[in-house]
């Protein structure tokens, strides 16, 4: 069972999307504004060049993103679950900084679908007492379940065993949740589970809460995941939005010798079920 995230994409886009890029692809053309031939029209590269820079366009925003996140913290504040945030600004390697209610200290790191290079590139701040990553995935078309598990398995999991990066868990949380794009079944015939936040109506978040201490093969093979209430800002998130116990996702993460190679297993459990599990795989670094 491949449900490591209980929403997933629709199908039916998948094929519409599928069946337009077709259509643009051969009647591009006939949207050309300069008279060009057919022929002159896709020699010319307008066609490639211009699919590249919607492309760009779109990956590069983050002003959507920072407006729903700030959207959200201060929905969390107001409502007393957090005392207060910051952004870090552009010289740090972390987002936010949020102060709990307890005083603690929790960095956020912003990233998209967790399916790209970047999603390593992150660092626990030196003042943190909890260190999590937020996906926030604009792209209508993604794939949560395969950006989920290509996050935690191929990436975070490595990230953490081998460079001993301590990571406390994932949110996957953004506006698309509980569309058409991106249906919640947490929201099914449940509209009382709606949180609407400014612009915004929302299911739950997803959580998935990591091991407190960095795998070892010899020292600390298996560490089991942290509960809910460890996680100062993950419980907050919870609380607010109505996150029920046996939405939680769980994420091991053992680490093996296999010869001469470091392997890990990666097993997500929600609601007492294995999700998905990974068979043992080489942590390759150059």
């Amino acid at each position: 069972m491949n449900d490591e995230i209980p929403c997933q994409k629709d199908p039916q886009l998948t094929e519409r999307i599928e069946q337009f890029s077709e259509v643009l692809k051969t009647q591009a053309h006939r949207l050309d504004p300069f008279g060009m031939t057919e022929q002159d029209f896709y020699d010319s590269g307008i066609f490639e060049g211009s699919i590249q820079r919607v492309r760009g366009q779109i990956s590069a925003s983050m002003g959507e993103k920072k407006t729903f996140v700030k959207h959200i913290l201060n929905h969390m504040q107001d409502g007393g679950f957090i005392q207060e945030w910051i952004e870090a600004g552009g010289s740090n390697r972390h987002d936010y900084s949020v102060t709990l209610n307890d005083g603690k200290i929790a960095a956020i790191e912003l990233k998209g679908c967790l399916d790209g290079n970047n999603t390593n590139i992150s660092a626990r701040p030196p003042h943190a007492n909890e260190f999590i990553v937020w996906s926030v995935c604009q792209n209508k078309g993604a794939d949560p379940r395969h950006n989920v598990w290509s996050g935690i398995h191929t990436r975070f999991s490595a990230d953490i065993i081998a460079e001993e990066k301590r990571v406390d868990g994932v949110v996957v949380w953004d506006w698309l949740c509980g569309t058409a794009a991106r249906v919640c079944p947490k929201i099914a015939g449940r509209e009382d589970r709606i949180s609407e936040v400014g612009p915004y109506r929302l299911p739950p978040p997803c959580i998935y809460l990591f091991p407190g201490t960095i795998p070892s093969p010899r020292n600390n093979p298996n560490p089991r995941p942290q509960n809910i209430n460890d996680v100062g800002i993950l419980y907050a998130m919870h609380r607010c939005f109505g996150g029920d116990e046996n939405e939680l996702n769980k994420a091991h993460f053992e680490a093996a010798m296999n010869g001469v190679d470091l392997v890990r297993t990666t097993k997500i459990v929600r609601d007492g079920r294995i999700r998905r599990e990974s068979k043992p795989t080489p942590i390759r670094r150059s």
